[in-house]
């Protein structure tokens, strides 16, 4: 349908708050670095806690797992991993984490998702929103100048499984905040972004819903998310 371009994959896990353990963080790098294979390749104490980061010379490309007193964040910003290959990350990095320190649960996930697409039938993301989506082929009229930025923000709260949900999975078991917006960097180009929240996860149950939640993030956006601006993006 449309060639997808992730520029951030986030990921939040929320947990009681704690002192960051620093010589967990420390012992779990240097057993990546022992097995051949790091997720991170240098490791770091700052005021907001231990942090694993891969450098990068890349401007404004960031590559980083920070250990907060209330949550674990990982970014993954304008680098080359693939929606599976940062979930694998968080997975693996996660359980290596909470085998160290004994966390018993995290309170809930939260994973944000954004992606460039370009538009079929128009050359500039502003006119397929304003005259696709909006149908205002005219100057707005309340204000002296068009916006430099158009967009829309819906928020879609949890629910069971439908028979019109059908095409995008059996059930949305999260709540889902869309943004489809005009891209100021590029005027080609269109913004989506979609933040996923999920529920309390049991570290004993197992870890490999962490990594199913961050694909489900990604599914509403390139699935659902396109699905909707394609059904504007049409020929005049």
């Amino acid at each position: 349908m449309y060639d997808t371009r992730t520029i951030a994959f986030i990921c939040e896990l929320m947990h009681p708050p704690s002192q960051p353990d620093t010589g967990a963080i420390q012992r779990v790098h240097n057993g990546f670095f022992q097995d051949g294979d790091p997720a991170y390749t240098s490791f770091a104490i700052t005021p907001m806690g231990p942090v694993l980061t891969n450098p990068s010379v890349r401007p404004g490309a960031v590559s980083q797992a920070v250990f907060l007193p209330d949550r674990y964040q990982f970014r993954e910003e304008l680098g080359a991993l693939t929606c599976d290959d940062f979930g694998a990350r968080v997975r693996q990095v996660t359980e290596a984490v909470t085998a160290q320190t004994g966390l018993a649960d995290f309170s809930g996930q939260q994973v944000t998702i954004r992606s460039l697409i370009n538009p079929r039938h128009y050359r500039n993301s502003r006119d397929l929103l304003k005259e696709g989506l909006f149908k205002m082929p005219e100057p707005v009229a309340q204000f002296e100048n068009d916006p430099a930025i158009w967009g829309v923000r819906m928020v879609f709260p949890p629910q069971e499984a439908e028979e019109n949900q059908e095409d995008f999975g059996e059930e949305r078991p999260t709540a889902n905040a869309l943004r489809i917006e005009s891209y100021a960097q590029d005027p080609r180009s269109l913004f989506l972004e979609n933040q996923g929240s999920f529920g309390q996860i049991a570290v004993s149950d197992g870890l490999d819903v962490v990594e199913s939640n961050i694909t489900t993030a990604y599914e509403f956006l390139v699935e659902r998310g396109l699905s909707f601006v394609s059904s504007f993006d049409q020929s005049s």
